[in-house]
């Protein structure tokens, strides 16, 4: 899967470890930055990633900050993205089969690395189930980002 990656400066060590363990499990990685832990902007991060997904550079993505809010609350800003912060695998697995999740946002100060990880994996590894009461209320929550946009 082609995945873009980012962080602000608190998420930066578990996104660098993220990057590193994606592509040694075959995805493709695009490290949207930071690239240290130099302080830089959350919303940055995310917009980032965001837009990477907006431009096909990507097919999902993955955003670290300290709590994981900040980058979720930005990325959800962007026509079309649906963020969510997922500290738990049943959540990262869920969001995509029920929601079609495309950004998982994790807290790199609430979680560990392994955790980090199973939270990539899991995420990566689920579809969207297309059922039909899945479909239904995706549509209702694109209909509602439709309305706000055209307001």
């Amino acid at each position: 899967m082609r995945l873009a990656l980012a962080a602000d400066h608190a998420g930066f060590p578990t996104k660098q470890e993220l990057v590193t363990y994606l592509k040694n499990r075959g995805h493709e990685v695009l490290d949207l930055g930071t690239h240290s832990t130099d302080a830089v902007d959350y919303p940055d991060s995310a917009e980032a990633a965001a837009g990477a997904l907006k431009e096909g550079r990507a097919e999902r993505a993955i955003i670290v900050c300290g709590s994981g809010a900040g980058v979720s609350i930005a990325a959800n800003k962007i026509p079309g993205i649906r963020a969510a912060v997922c500290h738990d695998t049943y959540t990262a697995r869920q969001a995509v089969e029920h929601d079609d999740l495309n950004v998982l946002c994790i807290g790199g100060r609430v979680v560990g690395l392994n955790v980090a990880q199973e939270l990539a994996d899991a995420f990566v590894g689920a579809r969207f189930s297309g059922e039909p009461r899945h479909q239904r209320r995706l549509g209702k929550v694109l209909a509602i980002e439709a309305r706000y946009l055209r307001a």
